[in-house]
Parts: structure tokens; sequence; C-alpha cells
């Protein structure tokens, strides 16, 4: 983990993360949260090790910092659906402006190769969470952001069409509302299709971690990572919503 000052002039050495529970191994597919009470969430996903060994499920947690980033001695249980053989992987965690954690996953079967749509978690408190309901979504590697009216904008890979989209919803009590989606992008299908091995159709993907940040006019940036004739770029979107 590397951190810069607060002045924000330079790096600090690198710091080296001791997790608080064995993965073996762990997936890193987010951006550290700060939290409004100052914790910082760091997202994450329990990995198997390379002879299988899975001693704490393939399931979405959160590490915790209260120190900003210097040890994160703590985790959050998010999502753990692989009792029943899905993978809880490639998650989003917003923070509401009620303060209430909305997270979503891409909901992996480990048996097929397929994918179940997208569901979502809510934690009124802070540290748990509500058991998943769907978001009638059916997107893989799904990434959230809050907009400044208080709905939340999804940029996800679908698993039915080609290309990026976007999703505008509302939670309204604990319910998940669809509001509008749109074609941001079509430059590739989804490619993770249950036909192949589940490791060569994941190397095999042409697009996908969309991350998102609001701009001083309201509109948002957003980019991710794609691979166009042969070649692998950085692609960058400027949205609008109104």
């Amino acid at each position: 983990l590397l951190r810069s000052h607060d002045d924000g002039r330079s790096w600090t050495d690198p710091v080296v993360v001791e997790p608080p529970l064995e993965g073996p191994s762990f997936e890193i597919c987010h951006a550290v949260i700060v939290l409004r009470d100052g914790r910082w969430l760091w997202p994450t996903a329990t990995w198997k090790g390379w002879d299988g060994e899975t001693p704490n499920s393939m399931k979405a947690i959160a590490l915790v910092s209260k120190d900003r980033g210097q040890t994160w001695p703590e985790y959050l249980d998010v999502l753990d659906q692989y009792p029943r053989g899905v993978f809880s992987w490639e998650q989003s965690i917003v923070q509401l402006p009620d303060d209430r954690l909305l997270q979503v996953a891409w909901a992996y079967i480990e048996a097929t190769g397929h994918h179940e749509p997208t569901p979502y978690t809510i934690s009124a408190d802070g540290h748990t969470f509500s058991e998943p309901r769907p978001t009638g979504l059916t997107g893989q590697t799904t990434k959230l952001h809050v907009l400044s009216d208080g709905t939340i904008l999804a940029l996800y890979r679908r698993t039915d069409r080609p290309g990026l989209w976007a999703n505008r919803c509302r939670i309204q009590n604990d319910e998940w509302i669809n509001l509008e989606e749109q074609l941001i992008w079509d430059g590739a299908p989804s490619g993770m299709v249950g036909e192949g091995p589940g490791a060569q159709e994941l190397v095999d993907l042409q697009f996908g971690f969309p991350q998102m940040v609001s701009l001083p006019s309201g509109d948002i940036f957003a980019l991710l990572w794609g691979q166009e004739d042969e070649v692998r770029n950085i692609r960058w979107f400027r949205i609008r919503v109104t």
C-alpha cells in the first residue's frame, strides 16, 4: 500500500498490509472508501489458494482501518453466497446520503461459469449487511456512484448484451428501484458466458473495471480498460445525468 503525506507533497515508503483473516489470497477491485465516521473501508474478496484451499469461503468483505490506513485489524462480512457455489467478487460499496452503505457484487456460479442477476445488500449500521436482494441488472463488475440528487449511477458489463451500460436507480427505504438505462460504449461483448474454463474466460475479457468521480460541473468522469484491435488502452467518458 502506498500513501501520500497529508499535504500531498510526496509519497511515503510502501507499507505492507497485514490482513485480519486468511485469504489465502485476496481480490482487489475497488478503491479505499473514506466513511463519514472516519473509518476507511477497503472492499475486497477472499480468494482460493492455488491448491483450491478456501479457509474463509469465496466471499465479499471489507477491510477496516480506524487510523487512516496505518493498520487494518478488522474486517466486515459483506456478502457470502459460496455455501451454494456462488462467488461474490468485484464488488462495489458506496455510502448513501443517510450514511447507510449500499453494496453490489458480481455473482459467479462456480459449477457452470454462468452468472446470477446482480445482487445488492444494505448496511444500516455500517457494520452488518442485509441478505442479498436482486437489483434487476444482469451484470458483471458493476461499480456504483452516488449522484448529487441521491440517486445511484451504476456502470456495468452486461451478460445479455454487448458493451458498457449505465443504470440509474434510487434506494427507497431498502428497495432498489431502477429508473433508466443507457448504453455508454458498445465496444465488445462480455466474454464471460460459461463456454470454456472460467480462468481462461477471465483472461480473455475485452474490457472492465469501470470507475467514476464527480466533476465540479456535476458531470461524471468515468473510465475503463478495454481491448480494441488487439491493443489494450484506457478509455474515458464524460456522462451528464439530466
